[in-house]
Formats: C-alpha cells, sequence, structure tokens
C-alpha cells in the first residue's frame, strides 16, 4: 500500500499542469557562480545605467525632441525591460543557487521578456523607416514623421506585442509537464518551455512560429529594404564626401540592427542546428543573446551620435 502511494506520488510530481521548473546558470561552472557574476554585475549595470541615462536625457533636453531620438528613447525602454526580466532570474541564480520557478512566474517572465524583445524589433524597423525618410525624402521628414504618428507608431508596436504574446503563452497553461524539468537558460524562454511538455505542442509551435513570421520574417524585410532605397538613393549623389556624411547618419542605426540580430540568429541556428553542443555554449549564447543589445546600444548612439554625446557631456559637466 505505501509502495503504491510512493509511485502515485511520484507520478503527480512527473506529471503535472502546474510545474516547478529548474533554471540553469552557467553549466559546469556552478562551484565558482560568485565570481562569474561579477561581470554580470557590471554589464548589467552599465545596460541600466547606459539606457537610463540616455532616456533621461532625451526627456530633459529640448533640443532632443525630434523622432530619431523619440525612437531611441523607446529603444533604451526596450532595452531596459529586457535588462530587468533577465536580470531578475539570473543574479539569484549566481548568487544564491536560486534556480527553481514556477510556471505561473515563469509565464510572467515570458511575456516581458518575449514582449521587449518583440518592441525592440518594431523599434529598429521604424528607426530604418527613419533614416529612409530623412535621407530620401529630406523636405518631407517633418510633416511625415509627426508626433501624432509617432505616437501611432509606438501604440502599434505595444499593440503587436500584446495581440502576438498574450495567445502564446495561454496556450501553455493548457500543456502537462512530464519529463525532467531542468531549463537550458537562466531564464524562461518558450521554445525551452514547451520542449519539457509531454501534451500536444503543435498549437504552440504554430502559434510560434507565426509570432515569428510576423515580428522578424516582416522586420528584417523591411530593414533592408529601407537600406537598399536609402544606398540606391545615395549613389546618386556626386560626390564621395556626402556619401560618407549620408552614411555616417546611419551607422548607429546599422550596428544596433548587427548587435540585435546577430546573436538573435546565431541562437536560433544552435538550437535547431546545435544540439550536441556544450551546454556550456548554449548557455553563454542565451546570456549574450539579451546581455549585448542593452549594453552595447547605450555604448553605440553616445558614441556616432554628437548631439546625445554632447548632451551627456553637459549633464555630467553641470553636476
Amino acid at each position: 500500500m505505501l509502495e503504491h502511494q510512493d509511485n502515485m506520488e511520484i507520478l503527480i510530481n512527473l506529471t503535472s499542469k502546474f510545474p516547478t521548473f529548474l533554471l540553469t546558470g552557467i553549466p559546469g561552472l556552478q562551484s565558482v557562480h560568485a565570481w562569474i557574476s561579477i561581470p554580470f554585475c557590471y554589464l548589467y549595470a552599465i545596460a541600466l545605467s547606459g539606457n537610463g541615462l540616455i532616456l533621461c536625457i532625451i526627456i530633459t533636453q529640448q533640443s532632443l525632441h525630434k523622432p530619431m531620438y523619440y525612437f531611441l528613447s523607446i529603444l533604451s525602454v526596450a532595452d531596459l525591460g529586457l535588462t530587468v526580466s533577465t536580470m531578475s532570474t539570473t543574479l539569484p541564480i549566481l548568487w544564491f543557487d536560486a534556480s527553481e520557478i514556477s510556471l505561473d512566474t515563469c509565464i510572467i517572465q515570458m511575456f516581458f521578456l518575449h514582449g521587449f524583445t518583440f518592441m525592440e524589433s518594431g523599434v529598429l524597423v521604424a528607426m530604418a523607416f527613419d533614416r529612409y525618410v530623412a535621407i530620401c525624402d529630406p523636405l518631407r521628414y517633418v510633416t511625415i514623421l509627426t508626433n501624432s504618428r509617432i505616437i501611432q507608431m509606438g501604440v502599434l508596436m505595444i499593440v503587436r506585442t500584446v495581440v502576438l504574446i498574450v495567445p502564446l503563452l495561454l496556450l501553455l497553461k493548457h500543456l502537462s509537464f512530464c519529463r525532467a524539468n531542468a531549463l537550458s537558460h537562466s531564464y524562461c524562454y518558450h521554445p525551452d518551455v514547451i520542449r519539457l511538455a509531454c501534451s500536444d505542442t503543435q498549437a504552440n509551435s504554430i502559434c510560434g512560429l507565426i509570432d515569428l513570421i510576423l515580428t522578424t520574417g516582416i522586420d528584417t524585410p523591411c530593414i533592408v529594404l529601407s537600406y537598399i532605397l536609402i544606398i540606391r538613393s545615395v549613389l546618386r549623389i556626386a560626390s564621395p564626401e556626402e556619401w560618407h556624411k549620408v552614411f555616417s547618419t546611419c551607422t548607429s542605426h546599422m550596428g544596433a540592427v548587427c548587435v540585435f540580430y546577430i546573436p538573435m540568429l546565431s541562437l536560433s541556428l544552435l538550437h535547431h542546428y546545435g544540439q550536441s553542443a556544450p551546454k556550456l555554449v548554449h548557455s553563454m549564447m542565451s546570456n549574450i543573446y539579451l546581455l549585448l543589445p542593452p549594453v552595447l546600444n547605450p555604448i553605440i548612439y553616445s558614441v556616432k551620435s554628437k548631439q546625445i554625446c554632447k548632451s551627456i557631456l553637459n549633464l555630467l559637466l553641470t553636476k
């Protein structure tokens, strides 16, 4: 009788709609997690202070109340959201080995993590459109990118994010989990979670694919098309000096695009084709994917944008 009861308890623990997942820190280096947390803390501090500073400067400096900087402020908000979403589980794992997370908490983290990722992708498209109008149709720049239109674009990014994310996460509530509950990352990542389900995940996979098509599948071609039109317009300019001047206004945005999409593509390829790769590689790539944009974007825009750089110096010198 006692043996039968123990078997029932094991079965209940193995098959559950409300499981507890185990997040993964740095595989194989658990004994030095405390030391590894030091560079992570520095990177999180850079991301939080850098994006917070840019956001503060754009809000307070009247000279920066322009479309390009409005989009940059939205990018900074998305980067701040990504940073807080990931550090909320990564640092407790490294400091206290607090790796357990419930399904509901996991879903909440995924909402913000994937949501801010979708928002960042949308902002990069809006910034590409901004550069296209500024270079290819400069006389109509002010009339095309009005404040009301920028607000509409921002609202559209938020609505798209919510409409795509909510059904994806609601479908998780109907899954049962009966496999080993160890996740591959230090945060909840949708493809990683559904991999552990023992019920049918076809609807989740289809919904995830639709979300991918309606975000990256649309945003990436739009950015590429914008730059094709920009290059075509610039090549009509006679002097190489003018070419350099025009392209220099795009370098910050191109840097942000590379920093966002290259790690995303690398992690996606690793998930699909690198199953035999060491767990350490998966862990490091997942952290790079979500840490790199928030850390590097403020640096890229501070270095490449003279107005941002000047505003930062003025703020620091006045104090």
